[in-house]
């Protein structure tokens, strides 16, 4: 069982930037992959930024987000980060993180909230024009 609290979220004025943590338990913290989702009123919960645990910690991002977002992983603290800069008012959303034990070499499936075993509650980023 892993266990996944988000934190970081806030209202930030467009431009600006945000940094969300996520802190899970467990021992095996290292051997997860770990996603961010976001999801806005009255969509579907998107893929925001992956990151694996093999391979020097591979990273994936949204379209909408590349460039502007990184996911980053400190496995001594069961952490995972999510920077978010340049914010704009679409960013805004609830923002889940969310573990996965299992390995894909196909990295697409990591964008797929399917895939994931254990999420967060989430946490509300509001960015303001």
């Amino acid at each position: 069982q892993v266990q996944l609290v988000e934190s970081g979220g806030g209202l930030v004025q467009a431009g600006t930037s945000l940094r969300l943590s996520c802190a899970a338990s467990g021992r095996t913290f290292s051997s997860y992959a770990m996603g961010w989702f976001r999801q806005a009123p009255g969509k579907e919960r998107e893929f925001v930024a992956a990151i694996t645990w093999r391979s020097g910690d591979s990273t994936f991002y949204a379209d909408s987000v590349k460039g502007r977002f990184t996911v980053s992983r400190v496995n001594a603290m069961n952490t995972v980060y999510l920077q978010m800069n340049s914010l704009k008012p679409e960013d805004t959303a609830v923002y889940y993180c969310a573990a996965t034990a299992a390995w894909y070499s196909n990295s697409d499936l990591y964008t797929d909230k399917q895939k994931y075993d254990y999420w967060g509650q989430g946490t509300q980023v509001t960015v303001s024009s």
